[in-house]
């Protein structure tokens, strides 16, 4: 596998069966022909150009997004992308999402998707070209309407001047929708930007403060039933039969179903619902599922990472070399499930009408749902049109290959022949869905020669595939889920090593797994930093030195490394009381480092003050952006390491709702201080790469507090029992 191409994969976002796809910025007859039909009624737009852009006749630009607006700021950031080369207000421009099309299909993974912090860069050239293409279309049809040569054009917030002539885009929008498409055309020049590199504050926050901004937990409509689903209490468990009359008698129920996955009843409203299926009485066939079991798993990982899996890696002779190491170091770390946990729990709505479906819900691949839904209904994929609304979260839970939650709906309206229902899942429901982040054990043992540097280095990882089963399971090569070993393969850490040896197990049960925000990266730093760590005390070295020492050929990581460190002062004094940790990792094509500074509560409990990051991301289009997603990375990051954990017993999941799945509040927040490294290097994604350092950044700092190793999460339960 290339570097390229192992870069690509180990983004953890999907890729289908390898292909690739190149681009271009379509034509304006061809796809200015297309877009109203595809986009819907374009408040009187003269000029499509592309299917990114349209410009109407009362000078409204008009932006539509080939990728999902979950929080992470790409409404604003795609935006800027099309202003800087279309020369208007940014801040003017009104966005939509995109439907399911073709021209929306990512441009390296083949499929419309939001994943793989993935799509600034990936949209980076293609809204650019956009926004150049059309502007060169209206400077022609200024140049023909002012009687001057194109060259003699300016453009400037949205209007076209030449000497003392001038006309804004609206009025030239139809003549420039005349014109023939033109073929590359020159983008700005770096040194010319406006928007690009500089801060500009979210698009989407308005209409977020004053509600406009719509979720799919928002949409009503007239005649709507809303449905909720009683779900097998264990995964793989099948209805046997089902009582539904006191749920019938409930008022404002007007239908119980069974469907595959559970008996949803549809009523009036949600509380009615809710209160329908409280009163159902149904007996499962639970099945094998049953047996699962969070601590009998974890003893049955410990005895597979006994012995050598799959290879996943492998260098020399690493059993030779291990026994010629002057010292060596052997850890285990474990890793629970772990829910997505959004703000907003899942829910779409449906209407069939006239031979047409059309849905709205807030997904990350919604072409993937256009096509399931179409199977379940027995429509063709093109008489249906998803709408995809803004996202209350999402991180990887709204892309899932089965498209789970869209068919789920689709059964329903299916079953009961309604022509509009909204599917809602309670926070019970998110909480004990499914899909979770695997549960993953690491065992590590490293050599040390007389220096106190790694020279052998044998690690095994045990956890459920994310690809196995699914429609992308061709990308398991050689047995290998790339997201299971990300983070360590390919870590400079375990590259420099000569005599090396990363083996897999990819054991199965009934618990439905997922790609989690970060993917693979959500365990791999832990066990990478938090052990490089350990090698560091072992060598009697200060860990920032040991980090600098073996990274030397690594400058990317070594940039994040030492900003962070500068700003965060490492080395110098802290009030009494307070420890640090660090930690570095490469993810998505990012560098992040993170500098974490705790102390202890009474009961021994970590309380985080301060994290100083620093990051390499090569461009940071909008840097206010790219702050605003470390951050909230960290704070991610921060639920994960002190709380996070999903267990089962008997096949149920144990936890339900916020009391008993925690995610971090705003006294778990600490002080943030972003740093963004001046790079030139390749763009990488700024969504995902601020969770996986800091767990490890927090475990190092309570080994500087206390002496004690934190190496089973999370933090604040079972590993201060470590």
């Amino acid at each position: 596998m290339n570097a390229g191409r192992r870069n690509f994969l180990k983004t953890g976002a999907v890729l289908t069966s390898g292909l690739l796809i190149s681009f271009s910025v379509p034509g304006a007859k061809k796809l200015g022909a297309a877009a109203p039909s595809m986009l819907g009624p374009q408040s009187g737009a003269a000029f499509a150009p592309n299917a990114y852009l349209n410009i109407t006749a009362d000078n409204e630009v008009l932006v539509y997004l080939a990728h999902a607006e979950m929080g992470q700021g790409i409404w604003t950031t795609l935006s800027m992308m099309i202003a800087e080369e279309l020369d208007v207000d940014v801040n003017k421009m009104v966005v939509q999402h995109g439907d399911a099309w073709q021209p929306y299909n990512h441009t390296m993974f083949g499929i419309q998707i939001t994943g793989g912090s993935s799509t600034t860069w990936s949209e980076f050239d293609r809204y650019r070209k956009a926004g150049a293409t059309a502007r060169a279309l209206l400077v022609q049809a200024a140049a023909q309407k002012f009687g001057v040569n194109p060259a003699d054009c300016k453009t400037e917030n949205g209007v076209v001047t030449a000497g003392d002539k001038s006309a804004t885009y609206g009025e030239l929008a139809t003549a420039a929708a005349a014109l023939p498409a033109p073929g590359d055309v020159p983008l700005k020049d770096p040194k010319n930007w406006k928007y690009i590199g500089k801060g500009v504050k979210r698009l989407d926050t308005p209409a977020k403060i004053n509600g406009t901004a719509k979720f799919g937990m928002d949409m009503q409509f007239p005649g709507m039933l809303t449905a909720v689903v009683l779900h097998a209490p264990v995964f793989g468990a099948k209805v046997k039969t089902v009582d539904a009359a006191k749920a019938k008698a409930i008022p404002g129920v007007r239908q119980v179903v069974q469907i595959p996955t559970g008996v949803a009843v549809l009523a009036d409203n949600y509380w009615a619902a809710k209160k329908g299926r409280a009163a159902l009485k149904v007996d499962w066939d639970l099945g094998s599922g049953v047996k699962v079991d969070s601590a009998t798993m974890l003893a049955e990982y410990r005895q597979l990472a006994q012995k050598p899996g799959t290879q996943a890696g492998k260098a020399g002779d690493v059993d030779s070399a291990m026994s010629k190491a002057v010292k060596t170091v052997e850890a285990e770390y474990t890793f629970p499930y772990l829910a997505h946990a959004a703000m907003e729990p899942l829910n779409v709505t449906i209407q069939l009408k006239d031979g047409k479906c059309e849905i709205w819900t807030g997904t990350q691949m919604p072409g993937l749902d256009q096509g399931a839904a179409a199977k379940v209904l027995g429509l063709k994929p093109d008489q249906i049109r998803v709408n995809t609304v803004f996202l209350g979260g999402g991180f990887g839970r709204r892309a899932t290959p089965a498209s789970d939650f869209v068919v789920e709906a689709a059964e329903i309206v299916k079953a009961s022949g309604k022509p509009l229902v909204k599917m809602v899942w309670s926070r019970e429901d998110d909480v004990r869905g499914g899909y979770y982040r695997p549960a993953f054990l690491h065992k590590i043992t490293a050599g040390l020669n007389a220096q106190g540097l790694p020279i052998a280095w044998k690690h095994t990882i045990v956890g459920q595939s994310i690809m196995d089963g699914t429609l992308f399971a061709s990308m398991i090569k050689d047995g290998i889920d790339a997201a299971s070993v990300e983070g360590v393969v390919d870590s400079p850490y375990v590259e420099a090593i000569p005599d090396r040896l990363v083996t897999l197990h990819s054991p199965k049960n009934e618990v439905p797994v997922l790609w989690w925000r970060s993917v693979g990266h959500t365990h791999t730093a832990m066990a990478m930093e938090a052990m490089i760590d350990e090698l560091a005390h072992a060598a009697g070295k200060d860990p920032l030195a040991y980090r600098q020492e073996l990274l030397k050929s690594s400058p990317r990581h070594l940039a994040a490394l030492n900003l962070a460190a500068e700003k965060a002062g490492w080395g110098k004094p802290l009030p009494a009381g307070r420890f640090r940790g660090i930690a570095v990792h490469e993810s998505f094509l990012s560098y992040v480092a993170h500098v974490a500074e705790i102390s202890l509560n009474e009961d021994g409990t970590i309380k985080i003050h301060r994290v100083v990051s620093a990051i390499d991301c090569g461009l940071a289009v909008n840097p206010d952006g790219v702050k605003a997603q470390i951050e909230s990375g960290i704070n991610f990051g921060v639920a994960a390491a002190l709380h996070g954990e999903i267990t089962l017993e008997k096949g149920r999941v144990k936890q339900g709702n916020f009391n008993d799945y925690v995610v971090a509040r705003m006294f778990d927040t600490p002080d943030i201080e972003v740093h963004i490294v001046e790079s030139t290097s390749k763009m990488g994604g700024v969504g995902e790469p601020g969770v996986p350092p800091v767990a490890p950044a927090i475990a190092n700092a309570y080994f500087a507090a206390t002496g004690k190793r934190l190496r089973h999460m999370p933090f604040n339960k079972a590993g201060l029992s470590a």
